[in-house]
This record gives structure tokens, sequence and C-alpha cells, in this order.
């Protein structure tokens, strides 16, 4: 029985390790070709190719060692909140991210899939929504050093501002999208098992502990790769610009609390 993406030629950012190792071998093992953008080694991958996702002078010159047509296109790859690195971070999880997807646009094939990994944390922002167009209306060669300072933010809430930036500039494609079928989803974790889980403990405090006690545990990469692959398979074909949360029921019990339903 032939998988879902036999024959297809799949890039994703991200492939070396967590989420992005487990979507990138799901795709291997249901027929995929799979061309993955890493600074670290990805064996695993058909072709690898290192990229720093903060220079879009890098992302210029990795994207023209690819081959075209691209079926579907997963975008992965994130900094976490660390320190003061919300420069880092807007660079990487938005500006870079943006940067990336809108040069590939053209080498897409019709009824191409885009995947976008947003966050649960992501979630709020139709609450920030000025401060997402905010940033939304910069231009990806901006100094993200700067960005960071016109939008008077520490590295958490860059972290935070990105996912929701994803997430906002998914809905915006989605109409683009429509003359040659190509769509795009977002995938909202919350706490996934993974090598930078510390990393959102130390970043957003006893939060992260108490939603995964809550839910039992977090996530595991697998469990979120499987939702990425749905998303971009054929299955998913009529899901666009949405946002698609998977959190162990963690939102849930949030929202259940805010509505005074417990």
């Amino acid at each position: 029985m032939a998988g879902r993406f036999e024959g297809q030629h799949a890039v994703m950012t991200g492939g070396a390790s967590g989420i992005g190792a487990a979507v990138l071998a799901g795709l291997q093992a249901e027929g995929a070709r799979v061309t993955a953008l890493d600074l670290a080694d990805c064996p695993a991958a058909d072709h690898h190719i290192p990229i720093n996702m903060s220079d879009l002078g890098a992302i210029d010159a990795a994207l023209a060692q690819i081959d075209s047509p691209i079926d579907c296109l997963f975008n992965i790859a994130g900094v976490p909140p660390r320190g003061d690195n919300g420069a880092q971070v807007l660079a990487v999880n938005f500006f870079g991210l943006r940067h990336l997807t809108e040069t590939l646009i053209g080498q897409l094939s019709n009824q191409a899939a885009i995947v976008n990994m947003a966050s649960l944390a992501g979630g709020q922002w139709m609450s920030n929504l000025d401060e997402v167009k905010r940033l939304m209306a910069m231009d990806n060669a901006v100094d993200p050093a700067f960005a960071l300072a016109e939008l008077k933010i520490d590295a958490t809430r860059a972290y935070n501002l990105s996912k929701e930036a994803v997430i906002v500039w998914g809905i915006q494609q989605t109409a683009g999208g429509m003359e040659r079928g190509i769509r795009m989803n977002a995938v909202c974790p919350s706490a996934v098992s993974t090598g930078i889980l510390d990393d959102f403990k130390s970043a957003f405090g006893a939060r992260v502990n108490a939603a995964v006690d809550r839910s039992g545990r977090p996530s595991s990469p697998e469990e979120v790769a499987d939702l990425v692959l749905f998303l971009a398979s054929d299955q998913s074909r009529w899901i666009k610009g949405g946002e698609f949360k998977i959190d162990g029921g963690i939102n849930a019990f949030r929202l259940a609390a805010a509505l005074e339903l417990n």
C-alpha cells in the first residue's frame, strides 16, 4: 500500500531533532524524499542543507540548492526563549520563516501544503492583534534587535509574539494561495518532550509544570508529527488557514476555568 507522500518532495526546517526528526521519519516511511534545512547535522535526510535561519543571506544561499518542485513545506525550526535572546527568537521564528516561505513559493507545486509550527503560547493572538500587526508590518530584513527594541518586549514575550504572528500570517496567506491550491496551516503544541522542554520551563516557570501535571505528561514528538503529517496530506485537502492545538487538554482546562465550567 502506497504511503500518503509516495513520490513527493518534502522540504523542512529543523529536521535534526525533536518534532522535526519525527516528521522527517514519518515522511520517509510514507514514501517522501526529504530535503532538511538545519544548522545541526541531519544524516537521516535524503538531502541535508546547513542553514542559519536568522541570516536571510544564508537562507537564500541554501534555497538555491533545493530541487523543484516541492510538494510540501514544513516550517518546524524554532528557538525557545533563553535569557536575552529575544532578537534571535524574532529572527528565526518569524522573519526567517516568512522569508524562506515567500522565497520558495514559486518552487511549490500546485496543491502544495505548508505546515507552520506555532505554539499554544501563540493562542492569545486575537487579544494582542495590534502588536502582532506591528511585527508583521516589519520587513524580513529588519534588524531583529531594532524590532525587539521598537516593540519593547523581552525574550519570553518575543517567543509568544513570534508564534502569534505565525498563526495570523497563515490566516492572511490563505486567500492568496487559492488560485494555485496552496494551503497553509499552523500546529500549536503545548509542552513537548524534546531537548528544549527545560528552556520553556525556565522561561514560563510554574505554568508549564502545572500544565504538564494537569494533562499527565508532555506530548511526544511523534504525537505532534502525526498531526503535522495529516495537515500536509491529501486527507486534509479542504483545511486551510487553521490553527490546531495539540496539548493533551491543557487549553480546554484553561477555558473551562475561565468560563467557570468546572
